[in-house]
């Protein structure tokens, strides 16, 4: 579902002005339709992580959480640590070969997609974390959603509009592009935390990394939800 800049201003609460200079900075990602901005709404739940971009995300979950539970999806994917590269191309490469993935799935494939997707625009969002393949989530038949979370051995200039370099990485790949909504903006709630975000910079343990989005999952259930209508 593609947004206006008036009902992204409405959404974020500032004035569509504001959402113009994200825009020209690179901070919001828009398409020009009929000489008109339109903003995709995975996109736009990306950004929300964003440092620049002070808004409680969880405007934009949805109430239906049915197959959407974050700290779930982090157990089924994997948390990898010291993921090496040069360049992007190398970094994710490693990536993929850290995925946890159904035998029949074509790794190169997936890197293929990831490379198509950096190629539209850095997925960097601002702190030292990407979320790469959004506007396009990667689909696989298989059991259930996964994100995976890789560290960067060396941290990696991603172009982010804050021009701090990428240390982690988030990767989500899920069944439906329905579910991929559901848990990106989950996502982009959590990583509004500061203790969460804490506790990624110095790369804890895979456990304690669980038990800070356990907590910050469990946050989110207990807030009042507004309903979102559209999908990817």
């Amino acid at each position: 579902m593609q947004l206006s800049v008036r009902e992204v201003a409405g959404l974020l609460k500032v004035s569509e002005k504001r959402v113009y200079q994200w825009i020209k900075r690179g901070i919001l990602r828009a398409d020009r339709v009929n000489d008109q901005y339109r903003l995709h709404r995975s996109d736009l739940l990306e950004r929300t992580s964003s440092r620049e971009i002070d808004v409680p995300a969880e405007i934009f979950s949805n109430r239906s959480s049915a197959g959407s539970s974050l700290i779930d999806a982090l157990r089924c994917g994997s948390v990898a640590y010291g993921i090496k590269g040069k360049d992007k191309a190398a970094v994710l490469r490693g990536v993929v070969n850290t995925l946890t993935l159904p035998k029949d799935s074509d790794r190169d494939s997936v890197f293929q997609l990831l490379l198509a997707r950096e190629a539209l625009g850095s997925t960097a969002i601002g702190g030292g974390l990407a979320i790469p393949h959004v506007r396009r989530p990667i689909l696989l038949n298989h059991s259930g959603p996964t994100i995976s979370l890789c560290f960067l051995d060396t941290p990696l200039d991603f172009g982010a509009s804050d021009n701090v370099p990428v240390f982690a990485i988030f990767l989500l790949i899920t069944p439906t592009a329905h579910i991929h909504l559901q848990l990106l903006s989950r996502l982009s709630f959590a990583l509004h935390d500061s203790e969460l975000t804490a506790v990624l910079r110095r790369r804890a343990s895979c456990d304690e990394i669980l038990s800070e989005f356990e907590r910050v999952e469990n946050g989110i259930k207990q807030k009042p939800q507004i309903e979102n209508e559209g999908d990817v």
